[in-house]
């Protein structure tokens, strides 16, 4: 068997190959990333699993702090607020890392298929966010899926059954509890994440908790401490980070209407706004704007959490 090295350095070469600023691919769910700046980097991510190939990166996710290096995963498996820190990144020596979307519509059949015994436990009341390390198995199949790039005919049949092969890697693994959730029509986190959708959709609506708590199908007390635990920040905690960042996003087009991008995000209160923006991006919004709009490569390129 090849060793970990080698594999990984097959792993960097394609990612470095095939990645684009957008971080889309040819294979559907598939996600390349290629940095070479370090600058923080806030985002909503959906259900990842992450392999990191060259470079480290820290999260922040509420007061929780996750790091992961080449050769170590992290695994996301709800749509979360981050804030991430690609350390030491620079184009002489880019982190790559790739993503591959954790679907609830392929992660599902799979439980069928091994006894209920098969799968770890997932940890009560841990967040919806974990690192280790990539077992060789799954490096693996990572590495089949990816030398898809350079044989694109071969993907529509190939491509769906390693992506099989890497969930079952994953669902087998150490963070099996955790990924099985997202296949379980009645899990807790799928109760969560529909709450979280709406937020997501609607984020600058007014929230009533008991409104989420109905649309979970859990009583007041038990979606939010539900909720608190899948995302470690309580309801209007996430509302509240979702529109800053989208406000953010807006602020790139609209740089001389402070007042007016803050409305459109739900701030009845331009003082408001300010504050809490500046709370979270270290500087007011019109001045974050400025930057933004004189540093595209600060805003414009996405990442991986």
């Amino acid at each position: 068997m090849r060793s970990t090295s080698d594999v990984l350095d097959e792993i960097r070469r394609l990612i470095a190959v095939h990645a684009r600023p957008d971080l889309r691919a040819p294979i559907d769910g598939l996600r390349l990333s290629k940095v070479e700046t370090a600058p923080p980097d806030y985002s909503l991510t959906e259900p990842l699993l992450v392999v990191m190939a060259r470079g480290r990166k820290r999260l922040l996710l509420g007061d929780q702090v996750f790091e992961y290096r080449a050769g170590q995963l992290l695994v996301v498996t709800a749509d979360l607020p981050v804030t991430g820190h690609f350390l030491g990144a620079r184009p002489e020596d880019p982190a790559l890392g790739l993503g591959l979307v954790l679907r609830p519509e392929a992660i599902a059949p799979l439980l069928l298929d091994a006894p209920p015994g098969r799968w770890a436990e997932s940890r009560a009341g841990a967040p919806a966010i974990a690192t280790g390390a990539v077992g060789p198995e799954l490096l693996d199949a990572v590495v089949r899926l990816l030398r898809l790039l350079d044989h694109p005919a071969d993907i529509p049949v190939l491509a769906p059954l390693i992506e099989r092969e890497i969930l079952w890697r994953l669902l087998t693994g150490p963070h099996g509890g955790m990924v099985r959730q997202i296949g379980l029509a009645d899990s807790n986190l799928s109760h969560i994440s529909r709450a979280i959708r709406w937020i997501r959709d609607n984020y600058a609506e007014p929230m009533r908790i008991s409104d989420l708590a109905r649309l979970a199908g859990m009583s007041p007390s038990a979606f939010h401490r539900h909720f608190r635990a899948v995302t470690t920040l309580s309801p209007l905690q996430f509302q509240k980070r979702i529109r800053l960042q989208e406000a953010r996003s807006l602020l790139v087009t609209s740089p001389g209407d402070v007042a007016g991008v803050g409305h459109l995000v739900g701030y009845d209160s331009p003082t408001q706004f300010n504050r809490e923006y500046r709370r979270l991006f270290g500087v007011p919004p019109g001045q974050d704007a400025t930057r933004l709009r004189a540093d595209p490569g600060a805003h414009g390129t996405r990442h991986l959490p």
